[in-house]
């Protein structure tokens, strides 16, 4: 997909992607987690959600305007989306695994972007 407005940007463009479909994913899950049964076991898991969700935007955001720390963030976000994705395994709900695979991609493209 190309950039909306400005193709300075077009060289982070698939991670841009990567981060907003993790971002949907870790959201959805999150919620998903949230009606569980044993929403108990979860607490750990449903707070770096949270998190991998926050830090998705976020590096999106910051990408997607040239910031100068992009690829900082983007190290930090691929740390926080592959500690996301082991959390989601730990669980056998669908949800859950298919979030996992979204937050490996993710840290696979932000890993791509900070090198």
């Amino acid at each position: 997909m190309p950039t909306m407005v400005d193709s300075t940007v077009q060289q982070w463009q698939a991670c841009i992607d990567a981060c907003l479909k993790c971002m949907q994913a870790c959201e959805e899950c999150l919620s998903s987690c949230l009606k569980e049964p044993d929403v108990q076991a979860r607490t750990m898991c449903i707070s770096m959600l949270r998190d991998c969700a926050q830090l998705c935007a976020l590096s999106a955001q910051m990408m997607s305007r040239g910031s100068q720390y992009a690829k900082q963030l983007c190290q930090l976000c691929a740390t926080i989306c592959e500690s996301c994705a082991a959390d989601c395994e730990k669980f056998q709900d669908t949800h859950c695994k298919q979030c996992a695979e979204f937050c490996r991609e993710c840290a696979e493209e932000c890993r791509k972007m900070s090198a």
